[in-house]
């Protein structure tokens, strides 16, 4: 029996986490933390039993409290709480479906418990990759990619010698607006942001997608994840979603990982890893699809890419000031405060104002997260 806890279960990854649990009969789901939708985090409680959940506001942890008083169930709320679901001793693994910075904390400490991570969190790796990869060794623990992409290079790279990748070929569909001009993005409001053609996702990651900040994010994770240069990792667009990433070896060959997409297969093979279990759903048929087709990203409309280039190859808290201003940019776009191509420029902003911190500790991450809040907040 594997036991897992699972960090933003109301969230896209987090529901698909759960429909994975189901669909196997050797997986106890022993904590469970989400930020406000406590309706859905107390049908999952009832659903799945676990003895720990986290409601981030401690309002909304309350009423969870009364709804769920015929349960044994503890209900904690902030930081202290995703801390205490963190280092839950009956769990094995941790899940860290949730989104933004705010998962950083929570993830060291289960790493220090000896949790091995299933890691679906990018910011982790963004801002604090290194930290992060160097504390996964010290302590032996594993670090799982759930991502589609990250999944699919991990899988690429079993068995092989990771000194002798030449580069990391990481696929993009080319969100909604491939192929788009800038005059045409000018004019591009949420609701056409958030239709993309092959995946589903949470609205957040699916405005990162249609920008390639996605993109640019994961590029960023992959360094870290794979022990490469930013140099060493190429974005690819892959309009189809069926293969979803490549490594190129320093003798020419590529290995890739094909599938439909569908995020429940990554998630299954992190919480199984290295064994592979039967997962319902559709099969590729080539004959059906017919073709494969790639393109270069146009990083001259799509800036957002080209930015987290540079954000990467500088380092130190330049990262964490590009995170931080796409969320803010993003949440602004959503409540329709900013126009599309603004998300990008404010990225830019913050980068061009910030000053660098060389290797920050976490307290230094989250200070760069704040200014970086406060800078656009007064801007904007």
């Amino acid at each position: 029996m594997k036991r897992i806890a699972i960090l933003g279960s109301t969230g896209s990854i987090g529901t698909q986490t759960l429909e994975v649990v189901e669909n196997n009969q050797d997986i106890q789901v022993t904590a469970l933390a989400a930020g406000s939708n406590i309706r859905l985090l107390e049908e999952q409680i009832r659903k799945f039993h676990p003895t720990l959940a986290c409601v981030w506001d401690e309002k909304k942890a309350a009423e969870l409290r009364t709804n769920i008083a015929d349960l044994s169930v503890k209900v904690v709320s902030g930081m202290d709480g995703l801390l205490e679901v963190a280092v839950q001793p009956e769990a094995e693994i941790l899940v860290t479906a949730i989104v933004g910075m705010i998962g950083i904390r929570p993830t060291i400490a289960a790493m220090k418990a000896g949790k091995d991570i299933a890691l679906a969190n990018k910011e982790t790796l963004v801002t604090a990759g290194h930290i992060i990869m160097p504390l996964a060794k010290e302590v032996g623990v594993k670090i799982l990619p759930v991502d589609s992409e990250h999944s699919a290079i991990f899988q690429s790279l079993n068995g092989e010698d990771k000194k002798a990748i030449d580069k990391i070929l990481l696929t993009a569909s080319g969100g909604p607006f491939r192929g788009w001009t800038k005059e045409q993005l000018a004019g591009v409001r949420p609701e056409d942001a958030l239709k993309h053609p092959n995946w589903t996702m949470g609205r957040k990651i699916t405005i990162d997608s249609s920008t390639m900040v996605n993109k640019g994010l994961e590029v960023m994770e992959a360094r870290w994840l794979f022990g490469v240069e930013m140099d060493q990792v190429q974005v690819v667009v892959q309009p189809q979603s069926v293969i979803h990433s490549m490594v190129q070896f320093a003798d020419g060959a590529v290995i890739a990982q094909l599938g439909t997409p569908d995020m429940k297969l990554p998630i299954q093979y992190a919480l199984y890893y290295p064994e592979r279990r039967f997962l319902p759903g559709e099969r590729l048929d080539f004959a059906k699809l017919g073709s494969i087709t790639f393109e270069n990203p146009d990083m001259e409309v799509f800036r957002g890419l080209k930015l987290a280039y540079k954000a990467g190859k500088r380092g130190g808290s330049l990262p964490t000031v590009y995170n931080a201003a796409n969320e803010c940019a993003v949440g602004k776009f959503l409540n329709r405060e900013i126009s599309y191509l603004t998300i990008i420029d404010m990225i830019e902003g913050a980068m061009e104002h910030h000053r660098v911190v060389e290797n920050p500790d976490v307290d230094a991450i989250l200070a760069a997260e704040r200014e970086t809040y406060e800078y656009i907040e007064s801007r904007w």
